[in-house]
């Protein structure tokens, strides 16, 4: 009986095979002719809406049939699993051009004869870096100008097929979708693919691939643009290789072209600030032995002289300075001379990158015909959640026509609650990082006493000291929770977005994105701020320390500063957010995939049709470019905010952004269905936010050389304080300690044991010793060191913001050649356009026709005239 079944299985699926005479790659109807522009699919399972669903989708498709779409259904007997209908959209001639003119896309008029920029000598070098010309420019360079269907002979029209490429016809037919209705429920008018697939009427609506990815079509019609761009952009291999950005415009989109446009420019930029961050590096390791501090608190005569305070209160013991030899010897690695040039080389840089970038969009403006691009309706139109949520209505001032809106009281509420929960997790973050400082307060003893008394830890106690093993520890459990909480609040935050019902797309794209981008730079920079600016500023001194809630003592910096623990702090973070990052992106969609397609490699060849194929993929989703941005502007924020203390910073960004650059094209062309293709002329609200966030890293950098670093102690030691012309930084680890005398610790502080009776111990600060009369209060050195650092802020700052908006006046934002090749075009297509119009009006004139008067004429040649004088 079981072998019976099998045949039966085995003829069945044979019969399928003959029936449809397709490969597996097909993108057409069953006539080989018409293109799939579009797939929707859905289960027709038979619970209590079964009916519900069954009238929606009559009524959709049969409105869609009325737009001039043809449709074509699979039966779910023909799909892989027997569960899944595909209804396949095509978008004739007629509807193509007709909504071409709605939204207003332009079409190639004559080919480009304005001469290319005259050729880089240097091209040669970097010859290979190159792609082949096939796929770095698909197709020619033309003057375009907006379709429409009156001039339909002015276009070089020579195929109808292939005039609109497959991702301006996806792009047509998802607006047709999203404005197609499918009935009326409670008295309201629904409509829109976004709602139906919501209420689950259909289970995914998305246009195809071209082929599969590793191997060309077998159908010569097809360009087979997906398998190039996996061979020459998504391929690992191809790491060093620029990027095919007129391809990847052509098959998804401007959207998507700009993003991966500037990633790529990012990256190049950082490839400088990546050798120069290296050069400093290099210069504190071949200067490490050089260091005095560091010789002092080394040498057994000096730093092994020196009795420190306990760092802790009774359980922690008397230390001698020269135990943190080898820690103040890698602190000079960031902190040095270097450190100094490279936050003002950063700043600059930033500048750089920031304006150069403007003049790379403009460029790319002009070379994708987005120079008189005004967002596009379907981002300005009102969204469909908007118009079925806002019962109420009111006229436009600009269309007249009747529009739903929102209240203002309900804004008020809306916004209170949303302002109210961001504000709750903001407060959230704090609390955990205050968690994670009582944590750091707590475990410091442990780790002391546990360190003094493990033998097995004596080899590497000069290394691993107890503030070392505290911060990792401490950092380690700060990005736990940092994921954690950006786990939820994601979810939080478009919910909230989802509440306050903004009236378009583009307000529901920028006001996510400040909510996500506040609460993200809260989560990941907080705690680099505490130990950058807070750690060890509020200590108090021996005998009258400050505690946190009365209770825990605030934490003292190493004796060779906190600038090590910040790049601690800032590389365990900045890492692991891009190792993660990294496993979230490609590995987690793969095994997705891989388990949707597990039955599907069993099934011969003709079975796993193009369009079950692309439905067993991942979707990309309206806010995957935004997930994409994000994690690129927060690692902006590390490379900059932070630079001071981890000159490479921008060379772990430059590996990362070379390897994001492949995984986002790999997973794009083959763990993702193929978005729909959309417009766009700039990154958009990012672009300001960089900019912030730019401003703000001078201040944050001059802070950190200022406040963190021991650059500004140590100059004023050498010019003012030095007694030693042969060796002026010899005594200055003496001169920043200060002298306790033990008898005059409290109770509270004094260590339990001291077992070699020492009657003095040292601290780090400039205080007055026990036998001054103005006992333990700051001396004149702190004054004049804080006055320095107070005129270091002042003077960094408005040396780089000069130097920055010099820069930024000197460099204009569109490059003049593109400036000039802009006005010719323009000038070039409205005289083919006035050409074309004198044309037409001659001809109705030889024809007779008096509605085409001699006035008309005269006008017409007067209007040329005009163009060219212009």
């Amino acid at each position: 009986q079981q072998s019976g079944r099998k045949y039966n299985l085995f003829l069945k699926r044979r019969l399928r095979i003959d029936k449809r005479h397709q490969s597996k790659d097909s993108i057409f109807f069953r006539d080989g002719v018409r293109r799939i522009d579009f797939v929707l699919a859905y289960v027709d399972d038979l619970n209590k809406e079964w009916e519900k669903k069954l009238e929606r989708r009559k009524e959709f498709e049969s409105n869609l049939q009325k737009a001039g779409l043809e449709l074509e259904t699979e039966d779910k007997k023909e799909s892989e699993d027997g569960k899944i209908f595909f209804v396949k959209i095509h978008a004739p001639w007629e509807v193509l051009i007709t909504y071409a003119e709605v939204l207003n896309i332009k079409v190639p008029i004559k080919e480009n004869d304005i001469p290319s920029t005259v050729e880089n000598p240097l091209d040669c070098m970097l010859f290979p870096l190159r792609l082949p010309e096939k796929v770095m420019h698909p197709e020619p360079d033309y003057f375009t100008a907006p379709f429409s269907k009156d001039k339909q002979e002015l276009y070089l029209i020579n195929d109808e097929s292939t005039f609109f490429s497959p991702s301006v016809r996806n792009r047509i037919v998802n607006y047709i979708l999203t404005r197609c209705p499918y009935g009326t429920e409670e008295g309201k008018k629904k409509f829109g693919i976004k709602r139906l697939l919501n209420n689950g009427t259909y289970t995914a609506a998305y246009p195809l691939h071209d082929c599969q990815y590793w191997k060309k079509a077998s159908d010569p019609n097809c360009d087979s643009e997906r398998y190039t761009l996996y061979m020459e952009w998504a391929c690992f291999l191809r790491f060093y290789k620029e990027q095919p950005l007129d391809l990847i415009r052509k098959y998804y989109g401007e959207k998507i072209g700009i993003y991966f446009a500037w990633l790529g420019f990012y990256t190049e930029m950082l490839f400088l600030a990546a050798v120069v961050g290296l050069i400093c590096f290099l210069y504190g390791l071949f200067t490490m032995d050089e260091n005095m501090s560091s010789k002092e608190i080394c040498d057994p005569a000096i730093g092994g002289e020196i009795i420190m305070c306990p760092l802790c209160d009774r359980d922690c013991e008397y230390w001698r300075l020269n135990t943190t030899c080898e820690a103040s010897q890698y602190s000079h690695l960031f902190d040095n001379v270097a450190t100094l040039f490279f936050a003002i080389f950063m700043g600059i840089w930033v500048t750089l990158f920031l304006e150069f970038w403007k003049r790379r969009q403009a460029r790319l403006k002009y070379e994708w015909d987005l120079v008189d691009f005004e967002e596009e309706q379907q981002q300005l139109q009102l969204r469909p959640e908007y118009e079925a949520k806002c019962t109420q209505k009111k006229r436009n001032p600009v269309t007249q026509e009747m529009e739903p809106y929102l209240p203002l009281t309900s804004q008020a509420v809306r916004f209170c609650v949303s302002g109210a929960t961001v504000l709750f997790w903001v407060s959230l973050i704090i609390a955990s990082m205050i968690a994670v400082i009582v944590y750091r307060l707590a475990v410091y003893a442990a780790f002391a006493s546990l360190m003094e008394n493990a033998q097995t830890l004596q080899p590497i106690s000069g290394l691993l000291t107890p503030q070392l093993a505290t911060s990792v520890t401490a950092s380690c459990l700060n990005f736990l929770i940092i994921m954690i909480l950006n786990f939820f609040y994601e979810r939080i935050a478009v919910w909230i977005t989802d509440m306050e019902i903004p009236r378009t797309h583009m307000e529901y794209e920028n006001r996510l994105t400040m909510k996500m981008f506040l609460f993200q730079f809260v989560n990941y920079y907080s705690s680099c701020f505490y130990v950058a600016f807070f750690k060890g500023k509020f200590v108090g001194y021996p005998g009258a320390y400050t505690y946190m809630f009365n209770r825990w003592r605030n934490e003292e910096c190493d004796p060779a500063g906190c600038l090590i623990e910040l790049t601690t702090q800032l590389t365990i973070v900045m890492a692991g957010k891009q190792i993660w990052g990294n496993i979230q992106e490609a590995i987690v969609p793969w095994i997705c995939n891989w388990w949707g397609r597990r039955k599907a490699r069993n099934n011969p060849e003709n079975l796993y049709s193009r369009w079950e194929q692309d439905h067993d993929l991942q979707t990309f989703g309206a806010l995957g470019l935004f997930y994409e941005y994000l994690e690129m502007v927060i690692q902006f924020g590390f490379i900059t905010l932070f630079v001071a203390s981890f000159p490479l910073a921008p060379l772990l960004a430059l590996m990362n952004n070379i390897l994001e650059i492949r995984v986002d094209s790999w997973k794009l062309t083959t763990q993702y269905r193929r978005p729909v293709a959309a417009k766009a002329h700039s990154i958009g609200v990012w672009q300001e936010i960089l900019n912030s966030m730019a401003i703000l890293s001078v201040v944050t950098n001059a802070f950190i050389v200022a406040f963190t670093s021991d650059m500004i102690p140590r100059l004023v030691y050498y010019y003012a304080y030095s007694e030693n012309e042969d060796s002026p930084m010899s005594g200055y680890i003496n001169n920043s300690l200060s002298v306790f005398q033990i008898s005059d610790f409290p109770v509270r502080n004094e260590p339990k044991e001291n077992p070699e009776n020492f009657i003095i111990c040292r601290y780090r600060d400039y205080r007055y010793p026990p036998d001054h009369e103005r006992k333990y209060l700051h001396t004149m050195q702190f004054w004049h060191i804080l006055a320095a650092k107070l005129a270091f802020i002042i003077i960094m700052e408005h040396v780089v913001f000069v130097v920055k908006f010099f820069v930024a006046w000197m460099i204009p934002d569109v490059p003049t050649d593109v400036k000039a090749k802009i006005k010719r075009e323009k000038y070039l297509t409205q005289k083919i356009l006035h050409e074309y119009e004198l044309e037409k009006l001659k001809e109705r004139l030889c024809q007779g026709d008096k509605r085409a008067t001699e006035k008309e004429f005269i006008a017409t040649e007067g209007r040329m005239e005009l163009s060219r004088a212009m």
